[in-house]
């Protein structure tokens, strides 16, 4: 609230504290004399001056009986001034609680949506797993109790007002949720929800201002925002071909394209899902080509599209004239807003926050001194696994294509017990030409001269990355929604080729592909194209562009639900 706004007359400024705590009763204090007093209550304190008084509340530190000297903030702040007659104004700054999914791909655009949010004048509240945010800041080498990934956003000029909170997952932080995938999904599904509303209780001081923007994978966002009597805004972080297929999971069973109870499941194009073009069943993600469905990601899912249903918003990451009749289906269902790209560089740009979970290493000095476009970047990505056979099959190809490359593999990328995957005498077959790395700043590397090729996984952020540089894509779907994202990147879009699939990868086609992309012909007519589809996504988040318009339409609706006057 800017200190302009200060009139004469009776007014009470309302500044949470820094630290929250759920002894109500250690918070309780009322100081002051005469007509000016300090009020303390919980995690926040009010500041009533003199009546006559036009000066500004101060802004000091408070003895609290549990924590000490505290700092109040700034966050959810709100001004109530008084008539004299027992009537008034209140205008209340929105609150955004921002929940991320726990995985890396998932929390680098929902850090961005906060940033991009409390530029718009929002107050956040960005959650992060305390596994997630303990991983971040060992990658980055400092300690995970002081470190606060949006401390840079507030210290920035533009002074954001986010605040960063922690939850638990419900399992100790030494728990491997790689090597034990399965269980750690049973604690999302059963566990999380009551560590999240617990938080939720605290944070949400004022319903009437709050929302909440949960990723769309969690199984009880809409039901925790109808207990706390707030809007629930569905974050997907994926294309909206994803998502739609998703949402008429029930359509697809009943044509029998999915967990058909009359066997099989049919093989035959799908031709009528709203918003769709034809597509073919192997190109769906990869949960909906499972015949057994009764998997805990599976179950996930149900319960995640259940609750997507009752979202009051979606907002996704893509770009509507990349998706237009997906997108235009969408929008017929319920408030469907297309927002991306989201963290890439656009006019104001974003304050930047670190959100890698893994040591990020400096390769610029060996990319400069490589011949422009004769590189080939390769990473399968922040979450997926490949088999031993895969990727030594793969690395055979690199080998063979005779391609300079630079490998970024995640020491876990087969298992957390077999770190050391590559085939026997790769690195001297490779010696001079290559270089493999645990992990990289993606963005970077992307945006280099010497990068002529991009062998991938089809992430949604790694795709997106790869096409806002320009960097032709070789495509190896893993799992979950990469084969679709094939799709898209191949069939419809054409600025990309596949290299094989899950058990059918070949050296030798590994090694043509590589040659072809880089040097051949066929790089050449994927970066033809891929300049047509870059430009559509720069369009789109430039001033008066489809995600930028698309992004003001969502802020003035939910300004006008969470940040409204309210007589009083």
């Amino acid at each position: 609230m800017s200190h302009g706004m200060w009139a004469r007359g009776a007014f009470c400024l309302v500044y949470p504290l820094s630290v929250g705590c759920s002894d109500s009763c250690a918070h309780a204090d009322d100081r002051g004399h005469g007509s000016q007093r300090l009020i303390i209550h919980r995690y926040i304190y009010y500041y009533v001056p003199p009546s006559s008084s036009t000066s500004l509340p101060p802004y000091l530190p408070i003895t609290h009986a549990h924590h000490g000297q505290v700092q109040p903030t700034h966050m959810g702040h709100e001004m109530v001034a008084s008539n004299g007659a027992g009537g008034g104004r209140r205008t209340t700054k929105p609150h955004a609680v921002v929940i991320a999914y726990p995985y890396q791909g998932h929390v680098i655009p929902a850090a961005h949506l906060a940033l991009r949010l409390a530029a718009r004048g929002f107050a956040v509240t960005f959650v992060n797993t305390e596994s997630v945010h303990e991983q971040t800041a060992r990658a980055l080498g400092v300690d995970r109790h002081r470190y606060d990934i949006f401390a840079g956003a507030r210290a920035s000029a533009e002074a954001l007002d986010v605040r960063y909170e922690l939850v638990s997952d419900g399992f100790p932080l030494a728990f491997d949720r790689s090597l034990n995938h399965d269980q750690f999904k049973e604690g999302e599904l059963h566990v999380l929800a009551a560590h999240v509303e617990e938080l939720l209780r605290r944070v949400v001081v004022d319903p009437a201002s709050t929302c909440l923007v949960a990723d769309t994978f969690f199984v009880w966002p809409a039901t925790l925002a109808r207990k706390l009597g707030i809007p629930y805004v569905s974050f997907w972080t994926e294309p909206a071909l994803i998502f739609n297929l998703y949402y008429h999971m029930d359509l697809l069973a009943a044509h029998g394209h999915f967990n058909s109870s009359k066997g099989p499941p049919r093989k035959d194009t799908i031709t009528y899902v709203p918003g769709v073009p034809a597509i073919e069943p192997h190109e769906l993600m990869s949960y909906l080509q499972d015949t057994d469905v009764t998997s805990v990601v599976h179950r996930i899912i149900f319960k995640a599209f259940d609750e997507a249903r009752r979202a009051d918003y979606v907002l996704c990451n893509t770009v509507e004239e990349l998706e237009p009749s997906t997108v235009a289906a969408l929008r017929a269902e319920k408030p469907f807003y297309a927002v991306g790209p989201i963290g890439f560089p656009r006019a104001g740009g974003d304050a930047g926050v670190a959100t890698s979970m893994w040591a990020e290493s400096d390769c610029s000095q060996w990319l400069d001194a490589q011949p422009a476009g004769s590189v080939l970047y390769i990473s399968f990505g922040s979450y997926a696994h490949v088999t031993r056979q895969e990727l030594q099959d793969i690395a055979a190809g690199v080998v063979g294509s005779g391609a300079r490359f630079l490998w970024a593999m995640r020491p876990d990328i087969v298992s957390s017990d077999d770190p050391d995957p590559l085939p026997e005498g790769f690195a001297a077959a490779c010696a001079g030409r290559g270089l493999v790395v645990p992990w990289c700043c993606q963005v970077e590397v992307l945006a280099h001269a010497a990068l002529g090729g991009f062998l991938t996984h089809c992430g949604w952020n790694s795709v997106l990355e790869s096409v806002w540089a320009g960097v032709p894509m070789l495509c190896f779907p893993l799992l979950t929604d990469q084969f679709t994202n094939r799709r898209l990147v191949v069939r419809e879009w054409r600025v990309g080729v596949p290299i094989g699939d899950r058990g059918k990868v070949f050296a030798d086609e590994v090694a043509a592909r590589i040659q072809g992309v880089i040097s051949g012909e066929e790089g050449q007519q994927l970066r033809q194209a891929l300049k047509k589809v870059r430009a559509k996504l720069k369009a789109a988040v430039a001033p008066g562009g489809s995600s930028q318009r698309s992004f003001d339409d969502f802020v003035d609706e939910l300004t006008g639900r969470c940040g409204r006057t309210l007589m009083s």
